[in-house]
């Protein structure tokens, strides 16, 4: 690899509950790809996690501008989406740190730290107590 090729390219990671995300970002025409797959075939269901994955991009106006290839494992689609979100915005700070008030202000940057809470013994699940029986 040359040093120019080397500017170019960033690599960044979001997370989000069990799922984990390293976006690498090139310049290019604005395609995204997911593990090997286009965006639009690997959340061909539901257009909620289209639209959160690619929010970073349209609050800076960039859909056109890099390419990402994105590895994602764990979790689900949901959290996926929320990981590669984060990721996609980190990358976009690293890049133009001036987009960092747009992307701050918009959410994109900070990490969600809700997770799934664990099951408790005695319990059914997590809070789920059994029913009380007075008799």
């Amino acid at each position: 690899m040359t040093k120019e090729s080397k500017q170019k390219t960033i690599i960044t990671v979001g997370r989000r509950k069990a799922a984990i995300a390293r976006a690498i970002l090139r310049t290019g025409k604005g395609k995204i790809r997911i593990n090997s797959r286009e965006l639009e075939e690997y959340f061909s269901k539901e257009g909620f996690w289209l639209s959160q994955v690619k929010e970073p991009l349209e609050r800076t106006s960039l859909q056109d501008s890099f390419d990402f290839e994105i590895k994602v494992y764990g979790g689900g689609l949901t959290g996926q989406a929320g990981a590669i979100k984060l990721a996609i915005a980190r990358a976009l700070e690293k890049q133009d740190p001036t987009l960092r008030a747009v992307l701050k202000s918009a959410g994109c940057l900070k990490r969600d730290p809700r997770e799934v809470e664990r099951k408790k013994y005695f319990l059914r699940k997590a809070r789920k107590s059994t029913q009380y029986s007075k008799r």
